[in-house]
């Protein structure tokens, strides 16, 4: 399958009736993944971050580079929002959650220092943030 099949698919699920705004409703959830041990859970850092900034990549069609507080420091972080949102730059100022303990990774000439947690792409549905409930300090952690 190639991304553009991937997105026709995508596009396919959310004209009938599985996209944005819907609830989700007539989607089937995915299986339940293989159980993992709870240490590699733990091993998994994920905290919340306020995303203050939201920058093109210039030699990229689907990430956008965020700029992100953790409170004691802040990251760029890259993320395939492009294509997703009508405008990306709408969660600046937003918090979200994040996984900041993977390895640096090198996307369109650019370092990745974590991934932003979204909901809904792996199932078709338009992705939303993983937000808390109310704000919270910066570099709270999950768990």
């Amino acid at each position: 399958m190639t991304a553009g099949d991937d997105d026709r698919g995508r596009r396919e699920r959310q004209e009938a009736g599985t996209g944005q705004g819907d609830g989700a409703q007539g989607m089937t959830p995915a299986p339940v993944k293989a159980s993992v041990a709870l240490a590699s859970l733990e091993a998994l850092d994920v905290r919340v971050g306020t995303i203050l900034a939201v920058d093109e990549v210039p030699r990229s069609e689907k990430l956008m580079r965020l700029t992100v507080s953790f409170g004691d420091h802040t990251r760029t972080i890259l993320a395939a929002i492009k294509r997703e949102r009508a405008e990306p730059r709408e969660i600046q100022g937003r918090q979200a959650l994040f996984v900041v303990n993977l390895e640096p990774r090198r996307m369109a000439g650019e370092v990745s220092e974590g991934m932003l947690f979204d909901l809904g792409y792996a199932d078709g549905l338009t992705p939303v943030l993983a937000v808390p409930e109310r704000a919270v300090p910066d570099g709270t952690r999950a768990g």
